[in-house]
């Protein structure tokens, strides 16, 4: 393991980390002392993140300034708001919760994200960026309306952390605005990194950087710096609010400030690892009566040498999956990958958007290919989303990739300005389906059924990797909205045969007693699953469904069967399974003949805990042993058991 940068010779005094079990145990502490204590803090993340897998980068630069946090404003009495929410872990190791890291993201464990049920401290579950601006507001009408809100009758404050990335979101702004118009009083705290998954594309970034390396107001700054301490009567308290002299400098420099002509009260910047200076910075911030900003400078991954070469891998540290992963097998996100370039050579009207997600979603190679045909948008899904309705209407061909999960934050985008206007977007949905370890708002459940509500769109499921390029090159021939989605976890071995088009694929023929609708990674469970009934395997179809709305032979065929499932692993509320018995229904009708018995089998309506994927699916009946076992009771005219939903609460860590 990489040791902590620092004086390695620098002798430290007793640990101090095992102590600190609630944040007033941080007030009796020297900054001296505190400084130590940030080594220990960033000493136990790199070692747990490493066992557990987990957001390391982002928590690592985050941990003096949490601290001072902690120091100036008594939570939960005072709010924190975290945006985004994967850089609370230092949070919740001053709230109390040391013990549950080494469960990290898993059952139950600790989430890796703030959590209502977890702690009196998380006052929201902030795993979608952007958003803590808009509950800031709320709670500070909300805190005043009560007069419990600090200089409005009480002593409570509303304190917002937004960074690594979350003010690239256009909801961030809508907050801003409104917070400036109606003056309600909420410290942000901007925790600025000058990254997100991916270098951070902003203009207020740019500016901010413009700011800190102008010349003029770096010498200003500095020469007040030297000069205030030496003013009589002023000394070190000048000193220590020195951000508030230097503002005026700031003012001199950059006269229409971005913050301040929203009504927002701008200071800073201020390092962001001097536990000091923050803490005197915050302090005079809660006392301005109205929404300021507090400006600070962090290093991502401070501390560990790999989390500060590699922000792109460390972001979110992955453990090493030997046991689970052939590094011979073509991931989906590596076939998309490929084949987006492959087909971008011989079509230069292909471009590629992305809402700051350039690495995880596989278009790195892109975008060093072809950078004037790529685009990061930042955390901005409904801007990429209209953008590339904007590209189609000009004639180009937009592929958006993103997470599934983060799909419905731009439907009313793909619904209105994409499949309105009946445009040829290509949506790719990476972390299709149940995903696991970053819990009930990361896994991609909804997609299916969102995208079966625009008219037009037509969905594709690969079941393996080598589907990817077939159902791209058919999603970019198309002249309407298309989306492809593939799960996180990796492809799993199947009878190594492609598909076409906007076909289904047979698999296996039976003597007319189950016909199987399998969809996406959920074919080859069922695959295997046909391989564990035994002979009862020679009475089931299989299909690989491949594309929606369904193949209508696949439909005609199911039809001639007197039993019918269907398996996805997407809500099965509004989703594909409801979308294909109801063509089952329409077309019986049609023909006048018999409805067969049928199932759904999905994912229930439910918010399904962290926990490893195949675990979940598992519990759900969705995994290969589940699936034979459906089929065999529906075989045998048996009941369907119902599926076991996880959502206990998870456990105190106090």
């Amino acid at each position: 393991m990489a040791r902590l940068l620092g004086d390695a010779n620098t002798r430290l005094d007793s640990v101090i980390l095992p102590s600190i079990e609630t944040p007033a145990d941080l007030q009796p502490l020297s900054f001296k002392q505190l400084d130590q204590l940030s080594q220990e803090i960033r000493q136990f993340i790199i070692t747990n993140v490493k066992k557990t897998g987990g957001h390391l980068g982002s928590n690592l630069g985050v941990v003096e300034l949490t601290i001072a946090l902690h120091r100036v404003f008594e939570s939960p009495k005072d709010i924190l708001l975290w945006d985004t929410g994967h850089q609370a872990y230092v949070h919740k190791l001053l709230t109390g919760r040391r013990y549950g890291f080494k469960n990290l993201r898993q059952r139950g464990g600790l989430s890796g994200y703030p959590s209502r049920s977890e702690s009196q401290h998380d006052w929201i579950e902030s795993s979608h960026a952007s958003t803590a601006l808009s509950y800031a507001h709320g709670l500070s009408v909300a805190l005043e309306q009560r007069h419990e809100l600090i200089g409005h009758g009480g002593k409570r404050h509303v304190v917002a952390v937004v960074g690594d990335g979350s003010l690239t979101g256009g909801m961030a702004f809508e907050a801003l605005n409104n917070l400036g118009h109606s003056n309600q009083r909420v410290v942000i705290v901007l925790n600025d990194n000058g990254r997100s998954y991916a270098p951070t594309i902003s203009k207020l970034s740019e500016s901010l950087t413009s700011l800190r390396l102008n010349k003029t107001y770096v010498t200003m700054r500095e020469r007040v710096r030297r000069w205030v301490p030496r003013l009589p009567r002023v000394g070190q308290a000048a000193y220590l609010g020195i951000h508030g002299v230097t503002s005026v400098a700031r003012e001199i420099v950059t006269p229409h400030a971005f913050f301040e002509n929203l009504g927002v009260r701008y200071v800073g910047p201020i390092d962001g690892h001097n536990i000091e200076a923050l803490e005197s910075a915050i302090k005079n911030a809660a006392e301005w009566d109205g929404p300021i900003v507090v400006h600070t400078l962090t290093q991502k991954g401070r501390g560990y040498e790999p989390a500060m070469s590699d922000d792109l891998k460390m972001h979110d540290y992955k453990l090493p999956a030997a046991n689970e992963t052939n590094p011979s097998v073509t991931t989906f996100t590596e076939a998309f990958s490929d084949a987006l370039i492959k087909a971008a050579d011989r079509d230069e009207r292909i471009v590629a958007i992305t809402a700051a997600m350039a690495g995880p979603t596989g278009l790195l190679d892109f975008q060093t290919k072809f950078p004037t045909r790529f685009f990061d948008v930042g955390i901005a899904e409904q801007h990429a989303v209209t953008a590339a309705a904007g590209m189609a209407m000009g004639g180009l061909k937009p592929v958006v990739a993103v997470y599934s999960t983060f799909f419905s934050r731009a439907f009313d985008q793909a619904n209105l300005d994409v499949g309105l206007l009946n445009l040829p977007v290509v949506f790719v949905f990476k972390s299709a389906g149940v995903t696991g370890d970053d819990g009930p708002s990361h896994h991609g459940l909804l997609d299916i059924a969102l995208c079966l509500a625009i008219p037009n769109m037509t969905i594709f499921a690969p079941a393996t990797a080598e589907e990817v390029p077939v159902m791209l090159e058919t999603a970019l021939s198309m002249t309407t909205p298309t989306a492809i989605r593939y799960p996180k976890t990796d492809p799993r071995p199947f009878d190594g045969k492609v598909g076409e088009g906007l076909r289904a694929r047979e698999i296996a023929r039976g003597d007319g007693s189950l016909c199987v609708l399998a969809l996406g990674k959920m074919a080859p469970s069922a695959y295997r699953a046909l391989e564990l009934l035994g002979e009862d395997a020679q009475r089931v179809t299989l299909y690989d469904v491949r594309v929606l709305p369904p193949d209508r032979q696949m439909i005609d065929d199911a039809l001639s069967h007197s039993r019918i499932i269907t398996v996805e692993d997407g809500t099965r509320h509004g989703g594909a399974g409801t979308l294909m018995v109801s063509a089952v229904r329409s077309r019986a009708q049609e023909l006048g003949h018999p409805f067969p018995t049928t199932r759904i089998l999905g994912v229930p309506r439910a918010y399904l805990e962290q926990h490893k994927p195949d675990e979940i699916l598992a519990e759900l009946g969705l995994d290969p042993e589940g699936l034979a076992g459906s089929f065999a009771r529906l075989l045998a005219n048996e009941p369907e058991r119902p599926q076991v939903v996880t959502e206990a609460p998870r456990p105190n860590f106090y």
